[in-house]
Protein backbone atom coordinates (compact mmCIF):
# COMPACT_ATOMS: atom_id res chain seq x y z
CA UNK A 1 0.00 0.00 0.00
CA UNK A 2 0.98 3.48 -0.98
CA UNK A 3 -0.74 4.86 2.35
CA UNK A 4 -0.09 3.03 5.23
CA UNK A 5 -2.46 4.55 7.77
CA UNK A 6 -3.81 8.38 8.78
CA UNK A 7 -3.97 8.59 12.69
CA UNK A 8 -6.41 11.40 14.00
CA UNK A 9 -5.50 13.48 16.83
CA UNK A 10 -8.46 14.58 19.10
CA UNK A 11 -6.19 15.66 21.98
CA UNK A 12 -5.45 18.69 19.67
CA UNK A 13 -8.88 19.59 18.06
CA UNK A 14 -9.65 23.36 18.14
CA UNK A 15 -12.83 22.90 19.09
CA UNK A 16 -15.34 20.07 20.09
CA UNK A 17 -18.51 21.46 19.86
CA UNK A 18 -18.89 22.41 15.79
CA UNK A 19 -18.39 20.18 13.01
CA UNK A 20 -16.63 17.96 12.18
CA UNK A 21 -14.96 17.89 15.41
CA UNK A 22 -17.65 17.09 17.28
CA UNK A 23 -18.61 13.95 15.53
CA UNK A 24 -18.19 11.01 17.95
CA UNK A 25 -16.56 9.37 15.56
CA UNK A 26 -13.65 12.06 14.86
CA UNK A 27 -13.40 11.64 18.96
CA UNK A 28 -13.21 8.31 19.68
CA UNK A 29 -11.25 6.92 16.33
CA UNK A 30 -7.53 6.60 16.78
CA UNK A 31 -6.96 6.38 13.45
CA UNK A 32 -6.96 3.63 10.51
CA UNK A 33 -4.64 1.18 8.77
CA UNK A 34 -4.88 0.19 4.99
CA UNK A 35 -3.89 -3.16 4.24
CA UNK A 36 -5.94 -3.80 1.10
CA UNK A 37 -5.43 -2.35 -2.44
CA UNK A 38 -9.10 -0.64 -2.20
CA UNK A 39 -10.39 0.78 1.25
CA UNK A 40 -13.96 1.56 1.42
CA UNK A 41 -15.94 3.97 3.40
CA UNK A 42 -19.41 3.61 4.26
CA UNK A 43 -21.83 5.08 6.39
CA UNK A 44 -25.41 7.22 7.00
CA UNK A 45 -24.98 11.47 5.87
CA UNK A 46 -23.42 13.05 8.31
CA UNK A 47 -21.39 10.67 9.61
CA UNK A 48 -17.66 11.98 8.13
CA UNK A 49 -16.73 9.94 5.62
CA UNK A 50 -16.44 12.18 2.71
CA UNK A 51 -14.82 14.89 5.41
CA UNK A 52 -12.32 12.51 6.04
CA UNK A 53 -11.56 12.00 2.87
CA UNK A 54 -11.03 15.20 1.65
CA UNK A 55 -8.71 15.82 5.29
CA UNK A 56 -6.78 12.96 3.93
CA UNK A 57 -6.32 14.70 0.31
CA UNK A 58 -5.27 17.66 1.61
CA UNK A 59 -2.79 16.48 3.54
CA UNK A 60 -1.04 14.20 1.37
CA UNK A 61 -1.03 17.15 -0.97
CA UNK A 62 -3.99 16.32 -3.72
CA UNK A 63 -5.06 18.76 -5.22
CA UNK A 64 -9.08 19.02 -5.17
CA UNK A 65 -10.00 20.72 -7.67
CA UNK A 66 -13.24 23.40 -8.05
CA UNK A 67 -14.57 26.78 -8.02
CA UNK A 68 -14.45 29.43 -5.12
CA UNK A 69 -17.21 29.12 -2.94
CA UNK A 70 -19.98 31.55 -3.69
CA UNK A 71 -21.36 33.48 -0.79
CA UNK A 72 -22.85 31.47 2.71
CA UNK A 73 -24.98 33.47 5.15
CA UNK A 74 -22.76 31.52 7.70
CA UNK A 75 -19.60 29.97 7.26
CA UNK A 76 -18.32 27.09 9.22
CA UNK A 77 -14.40 28.33 9.96
CA UNK A 78 -13.55 25.10 10.95
CA UNK A 79 -14.73 22.78 7.88
CA UNK A 80 -11.57 22.97 6.01
CA UNK A 81 -9.01 22.31 8.73
CA UNK A 82 -9.67 19.17 10.18
CA UNK A 83 -6.79 18.07 7.70
CA UNK A 84 -4.60 19.85 10.01
CA UNK A 85 -5.35 17.46 13.16
CA UNK A 86 -4.53 13.93 11.45
CA UNK A 87 -1.55 12.92 10.34
CA UNK A 88 -0.27 10.08 7.45
CA UNK A 89 2.07 7.55 7.03
CA UNK A 90 3.56 6.31 3.44
CA UNK A 91 4.56 2.81 2.87
CA UNK A 92 7.56 4.07 0.44
CA UNK A 93 7.20 8.01 0.52
CA UNK A 94 4.87 10.14 -0.92
CA UNK A 95 3.05 9.12 -4.26
CA UNK A 96 1.30 11.24 -6.72
CA UNK A 97 -2.37 11.39 -6.88
CA UNK A 98 -5.97 12.57 -7.47
CA UNK A 99 -9.43 13.52 -6.23
CA UNK A 100 -12.60 12.43 -7.70
CA UNK A 101 -15.94 14.05 -6.80
CA UNK A 102 -19.14 14.19 -8.76
CA UNK A 103 -20.08 18.17 -7.37
CA UNK A 104 -16.21 19.03 -8.02
CA UNK A 105 -15.67 16.72 -11.87
CA UNK A 106 -17.09 19.23 -14.11
CA UNK A 107 -14.98 22.28 -12.65
CA UNK A 108 -11.89 19.91 -13.51
CA UNK A 109 -13.08 18.74 -16.91
CA UNK A 110 -13.97 22.61 -17.51
CA UNK A 111 -10.08 23.30 -16.85
CA UNK A 112 -8.84 20.44 -18.63
CA UNK A 113 -10.93 21.56 -21.78
CA UNK A 114 -8.85 25.62 -21.42
CA UNK A 115 -5.64 23.72 -21.33
CA UNK A 116 -6.82 21.59 -24.62
CA UNK A 117 -7.47 24.77 -26.20
CA UNK A 118 -3.75 25.89 -26.26
CA UNK A 119 -2.37 22.39 -26.16
CA UNK A 120 -4.70 19.63 -27.94
CA UNK A 121 -2.31 16.92 -26.55
CA UNK A 122 -3.66 16.88 -22.88
CA UNK A 123 -6.48 15.09 -23.88
CA UNK A 124 -4.28 12.29 -25.12
CA UNK A 125 -4.18 11.26 -21.11
CA UNK A 126 -7.92 11.35 -20.70
CA UNK A 127 -8.68 8.82 -23.79
CA UNK A 128 -8.32 11.42 -26.48
CA UNK A 129 -11.41 12.97 -25.94
CA UNK A 130 -13.06 16.61 -24.65
CA UNK A 131 -14.55 15.39 -21.63
CA UNK A 132 -17.30 17.89 -22.03
CA UNK A 133 -18.62 16.39 -24.94
CA UNK A 134 -19.67 13.38 -23.58
CA UNK A 135 -22.28 12.50 -21.03
CA UNK A 136 -21.46 13.02 -17.43
CA UNK A 137 -21.20 9.51 -16.74
CA UNK A 138 -19.47 8.81 -19.87
CA UNK A 139 -16.85 11.28 -19.45
CA UNK A 140 -16.87 10.07 -15.50
CA UNK A 141 -15.72 6.51 -16.94
CA UNK A 142 -13.12 8.15 -19.63
CA UNK A 143 -11.28 9.63 -16.71
CA UNK A 144 -11.32 6.58 -14.56
CA UNK A 145 -9.73 4.40 -17.45
CA UNK A 146 -7.07 6.93 -18.29
CA UNK A 147 -6.01 8.35 -15.02
CA UNK A 148 -6.36 5.59 -12.57
CA UNK A 149 -4.09 3.52 -15.23
CA UNK A 150 -1.16 5.67 -13.91
CA UNK A 151 0.79 4.48 -10.66
CA UNK A 152 -0.49 6.43 -7.48
CA UNK A 153 -3.05 7.32 -4.42
CA UNK A 154 -6.80 7.75 -5.82
CA UNK A 155 -9.77 9.47 -3.93
CA UNK A 156 -12.98 9.01 -4.77
CA UNK A 157 -15.99 10.64 -3.14
CA UNK A 158 -19.33 8.66 -3.69
CA UNK A 159 -18.56 8.34 -7.70
CA UNK A 160 -22.05 6.25 -7.89
CA UNK A 161 -23.74 9.30 -8.02
CA UNK A 162 -22.69 10.19 -11.72
CA UNK A 163 -22.80 6.54 -12.60
CA UNK A 164 -25.63 3.98 -13.87
CA UNK A 165 -26.05 0.77 -12.26
CA UNK A 166 -24.41 -0.72 -15.35
CA UNK A 167 -21.40 1.71 -15.22
CA UNK A 168 -21.12 1.02 -11.76
CA UNK A 169 -20.02 -2.39 -12.53
CA UNK A 170 -17.48 -0.75 -14.74
CA UNK A 171 -15.48 1.03 -12.49
CA UNK A 172 -15.93 -2.14 -10.39
CA UNK A 173 -14.14 -4.00 -12.97
CA UNK A 174 -11.54 -0.77 -13.74
CA UNK A 175 -10.66 -1.08 -9.84
CA UNK A 176 -9.77 -4.86 -9.92
CA UNK A 177 -7.87 -5.29 -12.68
CA UNK A 178 -5.62 -1.89 -12.12
CA UNK A 179 -5.54 -2.60 -8.72
CA UNK A 180 -4.38 -6.52 -8.82
CA UNK A 181 -1.06 -4.40 -10.90
CA UNK A 182 -0.33 -3.23 -7.33
CA UNK A 183 0.66 0.41 -8.82
CA UNK A 184 -2.43 1.86 -7.28
CA UNK A 185 -4.81 2.16 -3.88
CA UNK A 186 -7.85 3.44 -3.61
CA UNK A 187 -10.02 4.98 -0.94
CA UNK A 188 -13.33 5.65 -1.75
CA UNK A 189 -16.42 7.08 -0.13
CA UNK A 190 -19.50 5.12 -1.25
CA UNK A 191 -23.45 4.24 -0.88
CA UNK A 192 -23.84 2.14 -3.18
CA UNK A 193 -24.09 -1.94 -2.34
CA UNK A 194 -22.69 -2.74 -5.93
CA UNK A 195 -19.15 -0.71 -4.94
CA UNK A 196 -19.17 -1.94 -1.82
CA UNK A 197 -19.18 -4.97 -3.28
CA UNK A 198 -15.76 -4.84 -4.37
CA UNK A 199 -13.70 -8.10 -4.17
CA UNK A 200 -11.36 -8.02 -1.39
CA UNK A 201 -11.80 -4.33 -0.19
CA UNK A 202 -12.03 -3.60 3.31
CA UNK A 203 -15.26 -1.58 4.79
CA UNK A 204 -14.89 1.12 7.26
CA UNK A 205 -18.21 1.82 8.55
CA UNK A 206 -19.04 5.18 10.17
CA UNK A 207 -22.08 4.23 11.86
CA UNK A 208 -19.76 2.77 13.72
CA UNK A 209 -18.03 4.50 17.10
CA UNK A 210 -15.37 4.11 16.66
CA UNK A 211 -15.14 3.96 13.15
CA UNK A 212 -14.49 0.05 12.10
CA UNK A 213 -13.96 -2.60 9.89
CA UNK A 214 -17.31 -4.46 8.88
CA UNK A 215 -18.48 -7.22 6.48
CA UNK A 216 -20.07 -6.42 3.29
CA UNK A 217 -23.63 -7.94 4.36
CA UNK A 218 -23.11 -6.45 7.58
CA UNK A 219 -23.23 -2.22 6.12
CA UNK A 220 -26.58 -0.54 6.86
CA UNK A 221 -27.04 -0.40 2.66
CA UNK A 222 -26.69 -3.42 1.62
CA UNK A 223 -29.24 -4.55 4.32
CA UNK A 224 -31.79 -1.76 3.62
CA UNK A 225 -31.28 -2.83 -0.35
CA UNK A 226 -32.06 -6.47 0.16
CA UNK A 227 -34.86 -5.42 2.35
CA UNK A 228 -36.07 -3.55 -0.57
CA UNK A 229 -35.85 -5.66 -3.00
CA UNK A 230 -37.36 -8.40 -1.45
CA UNK A 231 -40.00 -6.50 0.52
CA UNK A 232 -40.72 -3.34 -1.74
CA UNK A 233 -44.59 -3.74 -1.34
CA UNK A 234 -43.76 -3.01 2.41
CA UNK A 235 -41.64 0.04 1.77
CA UNK A 236 -44.32 1.35 -0.67
CA UNK A 237 -47.31 1.09 1.68
CA UNK A 238 -49.05 -2.03 -0.26
CA UNK A 239 -48.22 -4.53 2.11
Amino acid sequence: MHLKCVTLDPDRYPVRDTYPFNLAAFQRTQGLRFETPVTLFTGENGTGKSTLLEAIARRCGIHIWQNVEGRRIKRNPYEKRFCEYISVEWTDGHVPGSFFGSSVFRDFARIIEEWAAADPGQLDFLGGRSLLTQSHGQSVMSFFRARYAIRGLYLMDEPETALSPRSQLELLEVLSTVSRAGNTQFIMATHSPILLACPEAVIFSFDRIPIAPVKYEDTENYRLYRNFLENREKYLGRG
